[in-house]
């Protein structure tokens, strides 16, 4: 028995070709075993982590002539610099060694998408990752063991995504997936997961690869997001010899191998709220995974009565061996350099910080043959004569609570019950037999179990004849999918008319979608088969026919990416040509985006907002795509959003929101951009049921193409400017209310009023006028903030109310709600007090503004659908308005001219000007008249008290006053 903590490292890798565009800088130190992270806003803020092993590989490598990436001696940080040797000497030999004394073993990798999982973990050639390294050195083992022990390795592989497991070595499996049971001693797995045994690296490698290519093509017709699944490689590695007394024992481990989805959007918070949030599980397993590391942190903290929610999740079933039980588990943690991810790897570097604390307890796993079969019958034996007596064992129901349960509840339990316990029986049955076959039966039956003979042969034409193959957001899946396209035409639709010769599964795709056709001069050529058949080339929409050549970039429908290669029409490279830019699917998204008209520039953070841009603009495309297969009327926009607009102060950024437009009654909802992600995942979904003929209808309020007319929304923004109270005067002014796309939609009547602590307000006669802001620092304070009302509002809402928050307060203030008027008459009014007068709120008063903002209520007014569209198809609803992408970034758009976000403080500056002015021309005038009646008098000298007064009055009466009193005391 070995009980150790789970074993932590993280590894950064180089600047990508985006980041190096971007000219990113590199914000991740590390020295030993601490990394360090440097936050971009603020160079003194910098969090270091320490773990079991720090990997530096962002540089201090060169490229050995075979392509290997080794440490350059030449460079400052070769020293610390690890290649995929050192990574795999560390990691990879330490799970081996764990699996060969008897011990199960994980590893599993964690990071954004990009961040270098794969790179880690498969690598490429001549760079192998740690799992073709680790399959290599268990078949140089068993070489070096000789007869004396038989050792039988099995592989499986499998895939979690969006809750539903699928076997990657069965193509063919029942939509639902595979069922996870729970063995009592075994604990959970996946029933029916195919095991094969392989007797070499190349068939675990041919084996892995079968995987893979199934994976890609599930991945391209479930049109799933491949960054978004889980891999489950198993390795079972069995070890049989006779002990001293010439019995035969068993020695078995499983190593898991785990390439989690992308973390970037586990902890997204633009979904908080929706309706439909907890409908979508694409994200469940990383959040229950990490919920169930923090409370694996606490118990091994010493925290009592801690329950780990490993039952939450398909993900964390599988993976509760690996984190809470009978395993060794490391974890690679995979950071980018960039700081442009900065929030991305911080939340990773805290993740495996909590990780570390985690300890698992791991026992050999050996005992007899005959006593291992023993036992499985026993077991079954035992599980008959219960199934016989129908006696439910309440052992076998951890989650149930027996107290009241009713006999309805009863018999659900009972029947599920009897599930489990006849799969259990059939496991056993299963394990039983594979036990009791010789190794030569095994291996028998395992070269019938050999790979398609047609994707070698596949492999060779692709050098020789014309073909596509697909592209995937995850490289390791691109190029996996090859047409070989034959000599004459070939048809390419979706699976639902006559069969296609290339069958395509995705929105947007037609029964007989297009014709690739091979002339007798060996010219190819592309024919889209209507004009309702998009096909777009090298990023231009195609009309007509097309004859195409190496390499060129195919997009058909909506999402499915293609490369054509001609390999006879190849051109050849010429001595010292400039090198062809790869085809990836980055690239061919990008040049999509370009002639779509986006090309933002290389700033830094314009940079970024491209980037985020060109995941977006193909996530509406396809959006708008199965809106319109599935006649939703519906159509989505893409929106640039200024941080004036909604409000954000400071450094804030340009945002991406989503505008989904219901193209029957007009009315509009404004989602962010995380909310919009969370409900396409669903539109995917029941998208994807449609495709199978299978019931795709949901309720309306289950509908992700719906939003309810109850769903408040973000009317328009004002920004209040605070600078006069800063100067203790009043503000009484019209605001202008800004919408998300910088349009002009109404005025606000806001007035700001300096008041004493009893609400008393105070006028230009109580001379509270304080010049210098920084004045009022260590003194009280006290005003009140009032919304009058709002004039010229849309008339399609209701339920109108203004909200804000002052300063630092958590509260938010609402005005009362008001419907049947474009002019309501909010009459709020709201006393603040300091006490006393901070620096930072000075600061705050000075340069920033409060953020009010108008909510409402959209309503139908008339018929719900106008007759003019009430009889159209969204396609012909689609074809109305063609726009997908908005632009609102720095200035607006109004009716030809252009709403400057910082005109109402230019506004406030002006009337402060004027109010100061006037001030100070009363000031003169009084010591104008001052000298005048001192003259007058034949008064030679004046006082500087007599002067100081006058100065400070706070009208021209006072001052008349205090003339004539130090003139008569003359």
């Amino acid at each position: 028995m070995a009980t150790e903590n789970l074993k932590v490292a993280v590894r950064v890798r180089p600047f990508n070709t985006r980041e190096l565009q971007r000219k990113a800088k590199c914000i991740v130190q590390m020295e030993g075993k601490k990394t360090g992270l440097t936050n971009p806003d603020d160079p003194n803020d910098v969090k270091t982590f320490t773990y079991d092993h720090s990997y530096w590989s962002f540089d201090g490598c060169r490229e050995r002539k075979d392509g290997y990436m080794e440490k350059d001696p030449s460079h400052p940080n070769a020293s610390k610099y690890a290649d995929q040797m050192s990574v795999y000497a560390d990691l990879g030999k330490g799970i081996l060694d764990s699996a060969w004394q008897g011990y199960n073993a994980t590893l599993f990798a964690y990071g954004q998408t990009g961040s270098g999982k794969s790179w880690s973990v498969i690598g490429y050639e001549p760079n192998k990752g740690i799992v073709p390294l680790l399959c290599e050195d268990i078949f140089k083992g068993i070489k070096e063991k000789g007869a004396a022990v038989q050792c039988e390795v099995q592989f499986s592989m499998l895939e979690i995504y969006n809750e539903v497991v699928r076997d990657l070595l069965q193509p063919k499996q029942g939509k639902g997936g595979l069922k996870i049971r729970e063995h009592p001693k075994r604990g959970f797995y996946a029933e029916g997961l195919k095991t094969t045994m392989v007797t070499s690296y190349e068939d675990m490698n041919q084996k892995m690869q079968q995987g893979t290519i199934n994976r890609t093509i599930a991945s391209t017709n479930m049109n799933a997001t491949s960054s978004r699944a889980h891999t489950i490689v198993g390795i079972k590695f069995i070890q049989k010899s006779k002990n001293a007394t010439n019995v035969e024992t068993a020695k078995t481990a499983t190593i898991n191998l785990v390439d989690l989805a992308g973390s970037e959007r586990v902890e997204a918070t633009g979904a908080t709220g929706d309706r439909l949030k907890e409908g979508a599980s694409i994200n469940l397993s990383l959040t229950k995974l990490g919920d169930c590391i923090h409370a694996l942190a606490e118990q091994s903290n010493g925290k009592k009565n801690v329950r780990v929610p490993f039952r939450s999740s398909t993900l964390t079933k599988l993976l509760r061996n690996a984190l809470g039980g009978n395993s060794k588990t490391v974890m690679i943690a995979a950071i980018s350099p960039a700081d442009i991810n900065f929030d991305e790897t911080i939340s990773t570097l805290r993740y495996a910080d909590r990780a570390k604390q985690i300890k698992t307890t791991a026992i050999v796993n050996e005992d007899p043959v005959e006593k291992l079969i023993r036992e499985l019958k026993e077991e079954n034996d035992a599980l008959k004569r219960q199934l016989q007596t129908g006696q439910i064992n309440p052992a076998d129901f951890v989650d149930a609570d027996n107290d009241g349960i009713n006999d309805k509840d009863m018999a659900k339990m009972k029947a599920k019950w009897e599930e489990e316990m006849r799969a259990r029986m059939l496991q056993n049955d299963k394990e039983m037999i594979e036990m009791k076959k010789s190794y030569e039966e095994k291996l028998k039956a395992q070269k019938k179990d050999i790979a398609d003979p047609s994707m070698k042969k596949k492999e060779e034409e692709r050098l020789k004849k014309p073909h596509l193959y697909n592209l995937n957001p995850d490289p390791i899946l691109s190029g996996k999918v090859v047409h070989i396209l034959k000599a004459g035409a070939t048809t390419i639709g979706n699976r639902k008319g006559d069969p296609s010769d290339i069958t395509m599964v995705g929105p947007g795709i037609q029964e007989q979608h297009a014709v690739i056709t091979v002339t007798q001069k060996n010219e190819v050529n592309l024919k889209p088969t209507t004009s309702d058949c998009r096909v777009l080339v090298n990023g231009t929409l195609l009309v007509g026919e097309a004859t195409l050549t190496h390499n060129d970039r195919l997009m058909i429908g909506s999402t499915q990416l293609w490369v054509f290669q001609h390999p006879a029409t190849k051109p050849p490279t010429a001595k010292g040509a400039k090198k062809v830019p790869e085809v990836t699917y980055e690239y061919a998204r990008e040049e999509i985006a370009a002639k779509s008209g986006l090309n933002i520039g290389g700033d830094t953070d314009l940079g970024a907002l491209q980037d985020e841009l060109l995941q977006v603009m193909p996530m509406v495309e396809e959006a708008n795509s199965i809106s319109e297969e599935l006649d939703k009327r519906v159509k989505f926009e893409i929106m640039l959003v200024a941080p004036e607009v909604i409000g954000a102060q400071g450094k804030g950024k340009t945002q991406i929101h989503v505008k989904m437009k219901n193209l029957e009654n007009g009315t509009e909802f404004v989602w962010p951009q995380e909310k919009f992600r969370d409900r396409l995942y669903q539109m995917k979904e029941m998208y994807e049921h449609y495709e199978d003929e299978d019931e795709w209808e949901r309720p309306e309020d289950e509908d992700p193409f719906q939003e309810s007319l109850e769903t408040e929304v973000h009317m328009g923004t004002v920004m209040v400017v605070l600078q006069p109270i800063a100067h203790k005067m009043d503000l009484d002014e019209p605001f202008t209310i800004t919408n998300i796309k910088g349009a002009e939609v109404g005025v606000m009547n806001v007035a700001i009023v300096p008041c004493d602590g009893h609400g008393k307000e105070f006028t230009d006669d109580d001379n509270v006028f304080v010049d210098e802001p920084d004045d009022l620092i260590g003194q009280n304070l006290h005003f009140k903030f009032k919304i009058k009302s709002c004039r010229g509002l849309p008339s399609r809402y209701k339920d109108m109310y203004c909200s804000y928050s002052m300063y630092l307060d958590k509260e938010v203030v609402a005005t009362k709600k008001v419907s049947n008027t474009t002019n309501p008459e909010f009459n709020h009014e709201k006393q603040f007090d300091f006490k006393p007068v901070t620096a930072q709120l000075v600061d705050y008063l000075r340069n920033g503004s409060l953020v009010v903002r108008v909510m409402g209520k959209q309503q139908l007014r008339g018929s719900a659908v106008p007759p003019n569209v009430g009889n159209l198809s969204t396609k012909d609803l689609l074809r109305k308005d063609q726009t997908v992408f908005s632009r609102s970034a720095t200035q607006f758009n109004l009716d030809g001219g252009v709403v400057d976000p910082n005109k109402q403080s230019m506004v406030v500056e002006l009337l402060m000007m004027k109010k100061t002015q006037a001030r100070l021309q009363q000031k003169i005038d009084a010591v104008r008249k001052l000298v005048k009646e001192a003259e007058m008098v034949s008064c030679v000298k004046v006082s500087t008290s007599a002067l100081k007064d006058v100065l400070n009055s706070s009208s021209s009466n006072q001052a008349d006053q205090i003339i004539r009193k130090h003139l008569q005391g003359n």
